[in-house]
């Protein structure tokens, strides 16, 4: 189950936010009951880039023995 505040992974890219599979960031709000989430992606300094709402589909749990991976965005 995913809660609100928990950090999710990308399942599928979202070109026109510059986002890819596996990135990380925070669920904000859920909706229907976890049919759909609110997330918000922001650079490592705080940047907010995007809130996007996302079906259940589209994020996945952050897994145990995950690592994060830096990478620059792309300006869209």
């Amino acid at each position: 189950m995913i809660s609100e505040h928990d950090v999710v992974a990308l399942s599928v890219d979202l070109p026109e936010h510059g986002l890819r599979a596996g990135d990380p960031r925070t669920v904000v709000l859920i909706h229907r009951g976890g049919e759909a989430y609110e997330v918000e992606f922001m650079t490592l300094d705080g940047e907010t880039i995007a809130v996007a709402t996302l079906l259940a589909s589209q994020v996945r749990p952050i897994e145990e023995r995950e690592i994060a991976h830096a990478r620059k965005i792309i300006a869209v």
